[in-house]
């Protein structure tokens, strides 16, 4: 007989998998960072499924009930997806930071052509013919 956290837990880690795929399918979420979701549901997956391996790691981390370790898994997977996406955030601002101050000097440049071409342009109309 199924336990009822087996249930629960596999249709969690089955909604989680589905969610992310149906994102990237509606372009809403880049393959590239659906990666790391994807792997925390492949392992949150076969770590409900699979009630003897559960078990193993529950041994391993000293928890008493095996449901519970898998909470502390999916708890320190939800982590690192976070701390990943706290990486990329933070490379993201510095680009935008050095793009942010390469468009200032690019118009910073055509003010001065601009005022160039304008001060040319009165220095030969002030010119007698």
């Amino acid at each position: 007989m199924i336990d009822r956290t087996i249930l629960v837990s596999v249709a969690g880690s089955l909604l989680i998998l589905l969610l992310v795929m149906e994102l990237v399918r509606r372009r809403r979420l880049r393959e590239e960072y659906a990666l790391a979701w994807l792997i925390s549901g492949v392992i949150l997956f076969v770590l409900s499924f699979s009630r003897p391996l559960l078990a193993f790691v529950a041994q391993v981390l000293g928890i008493h009930y095996p449901p519970s370790a898998l909470f502390l898994v999916g708890f320190f997977l939800f982590l690192l997806v976070l701390l990943h996406f706290s990486a990329i955030i933070s490379r993201q601002a510095g680009e935008i930071k050095d793009l942010v101050q390469e468009v200032a000097l690019l118009q910073w440049r055509v003010v001065q052509c601009e005022r160039k071409v304008v001060d040319r342009g009165q220095a030969d109309s002030d010119e007698p013919t």
